[in-house]
Formats: structure tokens, sequence, C-alpha cells
């Protein structure tokens, strides 16, 4: 993994250094993890198109009685 040193890093001393790659590196992690999870649950969405139209107009319906109460 290439190091990226930037000019304030050159100053600070081993171990925070070594806190600040793991920072990025669990950040890095956290990302592909969530990209990963949108996929798998993207995959099983698309199983099932009829439930993500069901929950869009249920979702649709709830939003304008809402806004017919509060209007």
């Amino acid at each position: 993994m290439p190091r990226h040193s930037d000019a304030n890093a050159q100053h600070v001393d081993s171990k925070t250094r070594r806190k600040l790659e793991d920072q990025r590196r669990m950040q890095f992690r956290r990302a592909i993890e969530d990209h990963c999870e949108e996929l798998r649950l993207r995959q099983e969405l698309a199983d099932y198109p009829e439930l993500v139209a069901a929950a869009y107009l249920s979702s649709n319906r709830q939003g304008r009685r809402s806004a017919q109460r509060a209007g």
C-alpha cells in the first residue's frame, strides 16, 4: 500500500503517523464494506421487483397523507 505524505505529515512522530495510516485504512475498509453491502442489497431487491414497487407506492401514499394533514 503506497504511503501518502504531505508537508504536515513529515513532522509527526511514528505513533501519530501509524494512527493516521490506520484511520485511513479503516475508512477505506468501511467504504468497501458499505459498497459490498449495497451491492448485496441491490441483488436481493432485484429478485423481488414487486416489493420495491409496493414499498415505493406505500411510502408515496404515507407522504401524501402527512402532507394533507399538515395543510
